[in-house]
């Protein structure tokens, strides 16, 4: 063979090389990124706030085969109410403190006449240990629907989800037909939106985003009555989020702005909000109902 041919054919050869290693790195750090933001999103832990009161609440097992084969086990709370007719609610907590951490709000709605089943997401507190990410998160939270129906079927089952676990909620709203109702809380059109919403939100990373938890064109899927509450002074998910989300859902629907409430306040400040709704929305009238 000649020279030249040799050095064309070595030249080819290397660029056919150089290509799969490209490849490789470009998989290689899709990876990470999409790691690295499942990180960002969900900041997994084991973590809840000092002081929580579990007193009443129950601990509750859910274990299933998870679409990629593997066995997972969700650990998750239930406190039912004194009713044993009561509704069903399936509580869907937010980022970073565990289901425990939500024990403040799990009472609350049970105060109201709900029985409430509290999962913990797969990397969460006693949840099977590993990386959260939408799919998982999302499974976890049918998982948990699941359980609510084999445990009382006969009975109304209502969805709830506050900041992140409201983006999980609606994603299992829309993809279900038996639920009764809808309540999300401090959450947001996309987390696309809630980047550009920071202080270097003006960086072009959309396109990158993995886990894109979009809401804002699953909402209007949803075939229930739907609550949708806010505070305006809300400094983590602009009070803007939660108005664009409400005006993409159909009717029923309400929107509680709560002046003055921050991310984690605004239930504390509008329980009286909060039961017109559930009378005026959902027909329910739980404060009466309970025995």
């Amino acid at each position: 063979m000649p020279a030249s041919a040799r050095f064309w054919k070595l030249r080819r050869l290397l660029l056919a090389l150089g290509l799969i290693v490209l490849a490789a790195l470009s998989v290689w750090g899709m990876q990470v990124l999409d790691a690295k933001q499942r990180a960002w999103i969900f900041q997994p832990s084991d973590r809840s706030w000092s002081g929580v009161n579990t007193a009443g609440m129950q601990d509750v097992w859910i274990d299933f085969r998870s679409r990629d084969g593997s066995d997972a086990r969700l650990h998750a709370l239930w406190m039912p109410a004194s009713n044993r007719q009561a509704p069903l609610l399936l509580y869907l907590h937010g980022a970073r403190w565990n289901v425990k951490g939500s024990s403040p709000r799990i009472r609350r709605l049970n105060d109201m006449g709900f029985s409430v089943l509290a999962v913990d997401y797969r990397g969460f507190g006693q949840s099977s240990k590993t990386l959260p990410s939408e799919a998982s998160a999302t499974e976890d939270a049918r998982a948990g629907w699941d359980w609510l129906a084999r445990k009382a079927p006969e009975r109304p089952r209502y969805i709830f989800g506050h900041s992140l676990g409201g983006a999980i909620a609606i994603d299992l709203a829309a993809s279900v037909k038996d639920e009764s109702g809808v309540m999300v809380e401090s959450t947001f059109t996309r987390i696309a939106d809630v980047v550009s919403s920071m202080p270097w939100g003006w960086l072009p990373v959309g396109p990158l985003i993995t886990q894109r938890f979009d809401s804002v064109n699953k909402v209007a899927a949803i075939g229930s009555p739907l609550l949708v509450v806010h505070g305006s002074a809300d400094p983590l998910i602009p009070v803007a989020l939660g108005q664009q989300l409400f005006e993409a859902a159909q009717e029923p629907k309400r929107l509680i702005l709560v002046d003055g409430a921050t991310h984690h306040n605004t239930q504390t400040k509008a329980m009286a909000q909060y039961r017109s709704a559930l009378h005026e929305l959902f027909g329910l009238n739980l404060a009466k109902s309970k025995s």
